[in-house]
């Protein structure tokens, strides 16, 4: 099991975020989140986003902390990354 935080440095709505991934599994990635409460409104089709005051906690509960780099190449290395691109087309949906 590898859960895998980067460095929090993205801001927005008054504080600075980190990505939580999972490299092997969304199941993993969703079964981490439920086990320390994340809300399922963090939840952007391949990764969490957390806010810096949770950042320790995460660790503390089992996260790896990785450069986003690395999130980033371990992801896309896991096959779980979702481009831009699917982000946009899944966005564009609607259902019915």
């Amino acid at each position: 099991m590898t859960v895998l935080i980067d460095t929090p440095l993205w801001p927005k709505h008054g504080t600075v975020w980190a990505h939580l991934v999972s490299d092997e599994s969304i199941e993993e990635l969703q079964a981490f989140a439920h086990r320390v409460d994340l809300p399922p409104r963090a939840f952007d089709l391949d990764h969490y986003d957390v806010p810096v005051e949770r950042y320790d906690e995460l660790v503390a509960a089992g996260a790896e902390p990785v450069s986003p780099r690395e999130l980033v190449r371990r992801l896309r290395g896991s096959g779980l990354r979702v481009t831009p691109r699917e982000r946009r087309d899944r966005a564009g949906r609607t259902s019915f």
